[in-house]
This record gives structure tokens, sequence and C-alpha cells, in this order.
């Protein structure tokens, strides 16, 4: 970055051909992380019934009412939506590890 700095090369081209390459995979993993730990909020926050509305789909009331029924031989209410949160947290980290092996500019 300096050597180019050097001979003259414009800050954008600096930044379009040295930073952002460096930078992009780090930015994206987290994005992932933060995405996934949302879901995750709101799926608790849910739960605890201060979430979205008792009328509106969320994994975290599924799961809260279906609690109700886990000791009463319907325990799938409240295992698949569980399952799902799961499952949906853990494709979001894949992914954001994936991009970040994808994006590496040492590996390339």
């Amino acid at each position: 970055m300096q050597a180019a700095r050097v001979i003259g090369v414009p800050s954008a081209r600096i930044m379009r051909r040295h930073v952002l390459p460096n930078v992009l995979g780090p930015v994206l993993v987290l994005a992932t992380i933060d995405v996934a730990q949302a879901i995750i909020i709101e799926a608790t926050l849910s739960f605890l019934g201060v979430g979205v509305p008792p009328t509106s789909p969320s994994l975290g009331t599924l799961i809260r009412v279906g609690n109700d029924f886990l000791f009463s031989g319907e325990w799938w209410i409240t295992v698949f939506p569980g399952a799902m949160l799961v499952l949906i947290a853990l494709s979001v980290n894949l992914l954001g590890d994936w991009l970040r092996d994808a994006l590496n500019p040492r590996l390339q």
C-alpha cells in the first residue's frame, strides 16, 4: 500500500485493490454471526412473550405454545420449531465461514 502511494496511485484504487479484499472477509463473517444472533434473540424474546405480537408467526412463539403440550405426548410441537431455530442459526454461521474461506485473499 505504501509503495502504491509512493508511485502515485490514486487513493480510490488503493482502497479498491488493497484494503477492500482484506476487509471484506472479516466483515461478512461478523455480519453473518450478527444475523444468526439476531434470529436467536428474536426467538428468545418471543418465547418470553415480549417479542413480536402473539398473532405473528415466530419460532419463539411456536416453542412457547408447544411448551404447554410437551409432556402430554405432543412433543413435536416444541421440538420441530426448536430444531429449525438451531438449523437456521447453524446454516447462517456455516455460510459466513464459507464466505470467509472464499473471500480470503491469502488463499487465492
